[in-house]
């Protein structure tokens, strides 16, 4: 079985039965700390909870897997005997993390048993046959293209807090990635916000497609973004797959060459979002958004699990944010704007506003809305818009 990866490259080969290698402790600390994420504490085959290690041509191959969600990273070593073997990722992970010498020797002998040396310290630790560890998914006629990993961490982290977490409405658990000619979309929905956020090719990618990642596969990605330049992104009707380039300088010192991370994706077909998009909004309000997001915070403070929203009283050149409890009492925020429309009123749930301005970058956004009883909008003027859904207004305010 050869995966994408293994094309590119070549360091997750056919070992032999046996194997050694020497490799600095930092470089196999930060690789087993890109895989042991995904590996739970109670995993449902004792093979789930090891990491497949693969020793070839000065390289050092680390996999995981939990079935749904597969890890694998590349390190330098010094390969004295090419081989593999699979080793408890938490247990392997802890001493190697504590030994004393910055440098590590590790040795297959018989009975699948590896010796760990560093210094004064010696480990023997019983493994799993490389034969029992699931392979990663094969992508031979898949799509792919590459985006810069900034662009892409950015276009997650402004969705990704709108995920449903109802596990009844599976297809929602997840983030809804649309591919066109010239631009890739993500959306995230749990039926009482909705977050879009897109971003625009310089070139023709030359194909459409679109595909639902699950969230504990988006968080595990939101993880590993960031470490290099470009991702390479492939997809099937049942995977997709994300190749992570580390930083140069990292790379230089062995610590890694790559983090590959394939997940399946959900099954189904994600909702009609345009459905839920206001097909007009009769204002629009500029708004700093880190004086927004604090004047939120702080109306927040007061308000209870019973009565969770804040009402928003918007007039001439005024907003004023107000939440109340009969637990906590009362709050009270004014914020001057630049509006001149008729005096309006609106409640939202706190959250539902935060959320989206803690994972925008820019310094001004837009407040869009119609009446009490429509969807509000924040949005930016190019690239992302979160709909949230209204609360009732109670009479007495």
């Amino acid at each position: 079985m050869t995966s994408a990866l293994q094309n590119g490259n070549n360091c997750y080969l056919l070992g032999q039965t046996t194997m050694k290698f020497k490799i600095q402790k930092e470089a196999f600390v930060s690789g087993l700390q890109q895989v042991s994420n995904i590996v739970g504490s109670r995993a449902t085959m004792p093979i789930l909870s090891n990491v497949l290690i693969v020793a070839e041509n000065n390289r050092l191959s680390l996999t995981t897997t939990n079935l749904d969600i597969g890890i694998m990273c590349c390190v330098r070593a010094q390969v004295e005997s090419a081989g593999s073997i699979t080793l408890p990722v938490k247990k392997l992970f802890s001493i190697i993390k504590s030994l004393p010498q910055s440098e590590v020797e590790v040795e297959l002998s018989g009975g699948n048993q590896t010796r760990i040396t560093s210094g004064s310290s010696t480990f023997r630790i019983l493994g799993i046959e490389r034969e029992e560890f699931p392979p990663l998914p094969s992508f031979d006629d898949e799509y792919r293209f590459s985006m810069a990993q900034a662009d892409l961490l950015m276009m997650l982290k402004n969705v990704s807090y709108a995920q449903s977490l109802d596990e009844n409405r599976y297809i929602l658990n997840g983030v809804y990635f649309i591919l066109s000619d010239k631009s890739i979309t993500t959306v995230a929905t749990d039926g009482r916000r909705l977050a879009v956020a897109e971003h625009a090719f310089t070139e023709s990618v030359g194909r459409t497609g679109q595909f639902i990642l699950p969230a504990k596969s988006v968080a595990e990605l939101e993880h590993l973004l960031g470490q290099g330049e470009k991702v390479s992104i492939s997809y099937s009707d049942r995977q997709v797959a994300f190749n992570v380039s580390v930083k140069e300088e990292a790379n230089q010192k062995g610590l890694m060459d790559t983090v590959y991370i394939v997940s399946k994706v959900v099954e189904g077909n994600y909702p009609n979002y345009n459905q839920v998009v206001p097909k007009e909004t009769h204002q629009r309000i500029k708004v700093e958004r880190e004086l927004f997001l604090e004047c939120t915070q702080r109306a927040a403070l007061v308000v209870s699990d019973k009565n969770n929203s804040i009402r928003i009283k918007i007039s001439k050149n005024s907003m004023e944010l107000l939440g109340s409890s009969a637990e906590y009492g009362q709050s009270h925020e004014s914020m001057a704007i630049d509006y001149s429309g008729p005096d309006t009123q609106i409640a939202f749930n706190p959250q539902f506003l935060m959320e989206p301005l803690r994972a925008l970058t820019k310094d001004e956004v837009f407040l869009e809305f119609k009446d009490e009883l429509s969807p509000g909008v924040v949005k930016t003027l190019d690239s992302f818009m979160c709909v949230i859904m209204p609360l009732r207004l109670n009479a007495k305010e």
